[in-house]
């Protein structure tokens, strides 16, 4: 073989493994960018998944408070119509007990005054 075969064969030999080369530094290049890809997808899911319980964990906590105040309501409105059928329950109660106490025991009387004295004639009675 003369020199200019040789050279020729070194030629493709070099361009065979500079190819080969450039082809795994590529493959190793794309790998890596998978892996990083693979990464940060898991993380943006982990993040979402985080933002997702918070926005669940917020939530709880409103729905929570808007059940509180409104129990807390409806005790005071409960309450309220509770003192006021007690404070109705309480005058009915003493009226009930004034009227009972002038007619229970009925006074019949009758007075006449005669010249410098005073005639008092008074019937009780009780029923």
């Amino acid at each position: 073989m003369d020199t200019q075969n040789l050279e020729n064969a070194a030629i493709k030999i070099q361009s065979w493994w500079r190819g080969n080369m450039v082809r795994r530094t590529l493959l190793h290049t794309a790998l890596r960018a998978w892996v990083i890809q693979c990464w940060w997808r898991s993380m943006q899911a982990k993040m979402l998944e985080q933002r997702r319980r918070l926005a669940l964990r917020l939530y709880t906590c409103q729905e929570w408070a808007v059940v509180k105040v409104q129990a807390q309501v409806r005790m005071w409105r409960a309450r309220r119509r509770f003192l006021q059928a007690r404070q109705a329950a309480c005058i009915i109660q003493s009226h009930w007990r004034w009227h009972t106490s002038q007619t229970r025991g009925l006074i019949r009387g009758r007075y006449e005054v005669k010249a410098s004295r005073l005639e008092l004639d008074i019937e009780i009675l009780l029923t």
